[in-house]
């Protein structure tokens, strides 16, 4: 008997999304952090709308990659999408109603690997992180003088503290 749990349904807000020919490069504005959805989790995350079950979702990647796939690698693909917040209520709600793992999986479907769902994810910097500037007697022909030490200012192609 087909599984028929429903999916969750995918966070669009606040997201910035790019598809590519294999991959979503995703950037979440209210975290800063940008994802690199594989073929496979993007598949996945495009179909959560909260209508879409797991054995429908299953038989699509089947179709996709032309090898069995079951409900598993959908539900390890929805437990990565919670855990970077890709999916309404996030990591610890209960759309993930099945425990899979990476390794049960990949033992599973060693012959077709690349189909298991990859999601690469890092965190940008504030404005602030990403600022490079001179230090205290530090030229600041290319870079603007740091605050720290109070009152610095470029004099003379060097970073001076204004006394």
């Amino acid at each position: 008997m087909e599984s028929t749990i429903v999916l969750p349904r995918a966070r669009r807000d606040n997201l910035v999304i790019q598809e590519l020919d294999d991959e979503t490069l995703i950037y979440d504005l209210e975290r800063d952090e940008a994802h690199c959805l594989n073929k496979t989790a993007a598949l996945v995350w495009g179909r959560c709308d909260g209508k879409t079950t797991d054995g429908r979702m299953a038989r699509l990647l089947e179709k996709q990659f032309r090898t069995p796939i079951d409900v598993d690698l959908v539900w390890l693909a929805v437990q990565q999408l919670q855990h970077f917040h890709l999916i309404e209520g996030g990591e610890g709600s209960t759309a993930a109603t099945r425990s899979v793992t990476r390794r049960k999986l990949l033992l599973k479907y060693a012959p077709a690997a690349l189909a298991l769902p990859v999601i690469m994810s890092i965190s940008a910097p504030t404005p602030a992180q990403g600022q490079t500037c001179a230090g205290l007697n530090q030229s600041c022909a290319n870079f603007p003088c740091c605050p720290n030490p109070p009152n610095m200012t470029c004099t003379t192609g060097f970073c001076r503290q204004i006394l």
